[in-house]
């Protein structure tokens, strides 16, 4: 009995240990977000420290990607203009995609929260190994208080929650 008792203990580890990778992330909760400075498609800089005292939402997609191409509308309508006007920003990141790849892109989808290109996947290294849509929400102080991967309607709701709580 003792035996099956250590067995499930460990078990129940290493499972807890899977879940914190979460997914490919190079990151966890509780990190503070890592160093990085993009130029948006509408040629604003924006970096780390830039971010701090405020609530990020940071977003990583591409316009291949099917989930991303179901997320970001539902971000567009329902968490953007939520919460763009208080103590928020959003920086949507296109994985491997250059500014004028992004910018003819965005012609068509019309989105207005801030989107930067990552060519060669210079930031996202910094968050993850894999995976997309990926979604990190910082606090004020710049620490990582949520993170997810892929897109659901629950997750939305998740974020916005989040948000809302750290604001």
């Amino acid at each position: 009995m003792k035996k099956i008792v250590l067995t499930l203990m460990a078990f129940v580890a290493i499972t807890s240990l899977s879940a914190q990778d979460y997914q490919g992330s190079l990151v966890k909760c509780g990190d503070q977000v890592p160093d990085f400075t993009l130029e948006s498609i509408s040629g604003n800089k924006i970096s780390t420290a830039d971010l701090k005292g405020k609530v990020v939402l940071v977003n990583f997609f591409a316009t291949w990607c099917g989930p991303c191409m179901k997320e970001l509308p539902q971000v567009e309508a329902k968490l953007w203009p939520k919460f763009k006007d208080e103590n928020f920003t959003m920086i949507s990141i296109g994985r491997e995609h250059t500014k004028e790849q992004l910018q003819t892109w965005n012609k068509k989808k019309a989105f207005t929260f801030p989107i930067a290109p990552d060519p060669k996947r210079e930031v996202y290294s910094k968050f993850a190994n894999q995976y997309i849509p990926r979604n990190f929400i910082l606090d004020k102080t710049g620490k990582i208080i949520w993170q997810g991967v892929g897109f659901s309607e629950e997750e939305l709701e998740q974020m916005m929650k989040t948000i809302q709580d750290n604001l």
